[in-house]
């Protein structure tokens, strides 16, 4: 009873309906609002893979992870098994909720690492054989169709042969008796076809009447010529029903067959579904999965940054104020926490928060905490949160806590009771084993450790007078602080602070209040008790400061030392946290100026990557005009007869050509060469460092840059006039070498038909013979002509690599643009 009552407490049923607009069919909906708290630990774990892989699986985008199709189904399956008849509808939504289920499990199936849900839907059966009948049998309006069976397929071409009779005869009354009819149209009454007769000339018409119109100006009138038309019809109708009766049934049957299955097919679908709207709502809410700890050795509950999840539920959907977060993290030798502070603070929902988040670790949800989320696995969560008077049974205040008080340690008594029992019932079955020797007596029980239980107590002790209730109180608390696991308490009794001191098992945490503002923060401080503030604030609030006076002198000196530590124990705090602030926002400056400072680095990289390939494409150019004008002097030397004066002229065309392409010495700066203390410039950031150290061998230098030292080459850094450093290394002067002069030089290049080949049209094979035979003739003339074409470029590619390999050939080039270019080869021989 207690345990129901404290879901109520904790508004647990308020949770279940978020939850269950999450749910994707009806039957999922209705779990949700009915969750059922698992009574093991391992059903809790299990509940709780069950979410981490479904929320894993709708990570997925490519995965479409749908309920499209499945039904609740629970009733048609029932009847089915009772004997009744389905309708095609029902039938219809069986058959989709098979199809449903069955795309499910395939996706299960085909994902790796999931082997929770792999064992869920391993045996389900999902009949694609009564599928398929359902859909032969039904069509999508839910009506049985002509291809059921070939004797209603005949039924129904005989009622569509009869009718078209039917209607073909009225159309021809109305046609030949146009002015007896009130309006040209044919309708039904029942079953049978009729037409709308003018009242006073029914006589026109003669058949049977089976309606009028309200004011009896219209009869609707069977002719007599179609009423055995009509009568046929009937039979045909009825025999059409026997028959659809007939092929419902038997469907039906074909259900109730397998009800067993399709009943255990619904409840996995129904449980994927629940699962689904965990997964869901854990993500809505920002949640993190919880894992189970043992309290009772050395793992602390860490609950940081935890959120009520009704209240986030109202700042979402009801535009309420933001969430103001709390942090738990409570020792494992800790068994009390009293939480002081001023009313409206924000105890209570601290109560009903740690306790929702049992409850949601219970169930396999996800708490709306920060990483790691650890929580023990609590066998009971017992409640007294708010007031419980009752005029009709004359209760108090005080009257309604100390009875849920009392339910409260009867619900321990129980479970501590049914341990005890187990336990001893284990030691006298050991003790039985022989009917000979009597039994000795039982040793004593060991004792054992505190019911897994979390106890939440609001205002305890509160109601009556208060010396009486605080001495209660810190009775009741010592009580718990050896039968219950974790217990947690809010309180405005002084008394109870100084627990802490007396007993290591207690722990003391506060509301947090502003002075300023005379307002709570509604954040939880641990370790540091709450202050008395009434009197703060009746001051502030324009009470008499004699009145105020006169209630701190009544209050005793040392209650007011007591609030003075604390309120310094508060200022500590709030300093550290503005340290630890600031701390925070200089860590996240230096990380953006870092940031900035690689950018700029990582941009001037790619500046002096840009510049050296712009400088080896100049080069590139340039040696390509080079060449060019190198190869038209040595066309011209060619051209008519060699003389001294053309060589003459050659020599000094290739001299300015050098003079032009070679890069002119740059004028010599004086030397520079840094020291110790001096500012320089780092080239590479453009930025200004102080020189530190200087390490001549290694031509390096270390340098303070900002806030941070680094060693860089000298080859690196300038003076700030722009100087660089002179590197002591002998460095070899570029020279112009003289190309070594070949035949071609000596022997005039004129092309002749004893230099010239043409392979054009040749494959490669072929060529080959034809240049050995070429290269043969050329070598007085020291040049081979070679004409290969265009084309493709593979004849070309073959004769190069002939080349390549050939002993007597030197190099070989490409013709010049006005002798063929990529369609001739120039050859030189050795």
């Amino acid at each position: 009873m207690i345990q129901q009552e404290t879901l109520e407490l904790l508004e647990w049923s308020r949770l279940c309906q978020h939850l269950a607009t999450f749910a994707a069919t009806k039957l999922g909906s209705l779990s949700a609002q009915k969750l059922s708290i698992p009574t093991n630990i391992e059903e809790s774990k299990q509940l709780l893979a069950q979410t981490q892989e479904i929320y894993r699986l709708e990570q997925n985008l490519d995965i479409k992870w749908s309920f499209d199709g499945i039904n609740d189904i629970g009733d048609s399956l029932e009847r089915a098994q009772l004997g009744g008849m389905l309708s095609g509808q029902e039938l219809l939504n069986i058959a989709t909720t098979l199809a449903g289920v069955r795309r499910l499990r395939r996706i299960i199936e085909n994902q790796e690492d999931f082997p929770i849900l792999a064992e869920l839907v391993e045996d389900v059966r999902t009949y694609p054989e009564i599928e398929q009948n359902i859909y032969h049998c039904i069509d999508e309006a839910g009506k049985v169709a002509d291809r059921a069976s070939v004797k209603l397929g005949e039924i129904r071409r005989h009622l569509k042969d009869i009718r078209d009779r039917i209607v073909q005869k009225l159309q021809n009354i109305i046609q030949r008796q146009g002015g007896a009819i009130q309006e040209p149209v044919i309708t039904q009454r029942g079953d049978r076809f009729v037409i709308p007769v003018k009242a006073p000339q029914k006589d026109q018409i003669p058949g049977i009447i089976h309606d009028s119109s309200s004011t009896g100006a219209t009869l609707y009138i069977e002719p007599n010529s179609i009423v055995e038309w009509g009568n046929k019809r009937r039979q045909y109708l009825r025999q059409e029903q026997v028959e659809e009766e007939a092929i419902l049934r038997k469907l039906s049957a074909e259900i109730a067959e397998v009800y067993d299955d399709l009943d255990y097919l619904l409840a996995i679908a129904t449980i994927l579904d629940l699962t689904t709207a965990k997964a869901r709502y854990s993500l809505w809410l920002e949640g993190n999965a919880p894992r189970f700890i043992n309290f009772d050795q050395t793992e602390l509950i860490t609950l940081r940054q935890l959120r009520h999840p009704l209240l986030v539920w109202q700042q979402k959907h009801e535009q309420g104020v933001p969430v103001v977060p709390i942090n738990v993290q409570v020792d494992p030798k800790i068994r009390v926490v009293a939480i002081t502070g001023p009313n409206t603070g924000g105890k209570t929902v601290t109560l009903k928060t740690i306790g929702l988040a049992a409850l949601m670790a219970k169930v396999g949800l996800f708490i709306p905490a920060k990483e790691p989320v650890e929580i023990p696995w609590f066998e009971q969560v017992l409640a007294d949160i708010g007031d419980e008077q009752s005029i009709e049974q004359s209760l108090s205040t005080f009257s309604g806590h100390i009875r849920r008080i009392v339910r409260i340690t009867e619900g321990l008594g129980n479970q501590e009771d049914q341990g005890n029992r187990q336990q001893a019932t284990g030691n006298s079955e050991d003790q039985g084993s022989s009917e000979n020797i009597p039994p000795s007596p039982p040793p004593p029980l060991p004792p054992s450790p505190p019911p897994n239980t979390l106890v939440l107590l609001d205002e305890v002790g509160a109601g009556t007078d208060p010396a009486e209730g605080s001495a209660l109180a810190i009775a009741l608390l010592n009580y718990l602080a050896d039968h219950a696991l974790l217990t947690i308490a809010t309180t405005h009794y002084g008394e109870l602070k100084a627990l802490k001191y007396q007993d290591s098992r207690f722990e003391n945490a506060s509301v947090e209040f502003d002075d300023q503002t005379l307002s709570p923060t509604y954040r939880l401080l641990w370790g540091i008790p709450g202050r008395s503030n009434a009197l703060i604030i009746a001051q502030r609030l324009g009470l008499n400061l004699e009145i105020v006076q006169e209630a701190k002198t009544r209050i005793g000196g040392f209650s007011e030392e007591i609030n003075q530590v604390i309120a310094g124990l508060e200022a500590q705090r709030r300093e550290q946290e503005q340290k630890a602030l600031e701390a925070k926002q200089l860590l996240q400056k230096t990380e953006k100026f870092y940031t900035e400072v690689s950018e700029k680095a990582t941009s001037l990289q790619q500046r002096e990557q840009e510049l050296k390939r712009y400088q080896e494409q100049e080069v590139q150019k340039a040696i390509a005009q080079a060449k060019e004008e190198i190869a038209q002097v040595i066309r011209q030397l060619q051209q008519g007869s060699q003389t001294a004066q053309k060589a003459q002229q050659a020599t000094e065309a290739l001299d300015q050509i050098t003079q032009h392409q070679l890069p002119k010495t740059p004028k010599k700066q004086a030397s520079y060469q840094p020291k110790v203390g001096e500012r320089i410039r780092l080239s590479n950031l453009g930025q200004t460092a102080e020189v530190l150290e200087i390490d001549e061998e290694a031509q390096a230098l270390t340098v303070r840059f900002g806030l941070m030292k680094m060693t860089v080459a000298l080859t690196e850094i300038e003076s700030l006039d722009g100087k660089k450093v002179e590197i002591q290394t002998q460095k070899k002067t570029p020279t112009v070498t003289a190309t070594k002069p070949d035949k071609s030089a000596s022997v005039p290049i004129i092309r002749t038909s004893q230099n010239t080949v043409d392979i054009r049209g040749s494959r490669v094979a072929e060529a080959e013979s034809d240049l050995e035979k070429a290269i043969a003739l050329a070598t007085a003339s020291g040049i081979l002509w070679i004409i290969h074409g265009k084309g493709t470029g593979k004849l070309r590619q073959g004769v190069h690599e002939f080349l390549k390999l050939h002993p007597q050939i030197d190099r070989f080039e490409l013709a010049p643009q006005n002798e063929g270019g990529s369609g001739v080869t120039l050859a030189y021989l050795k």
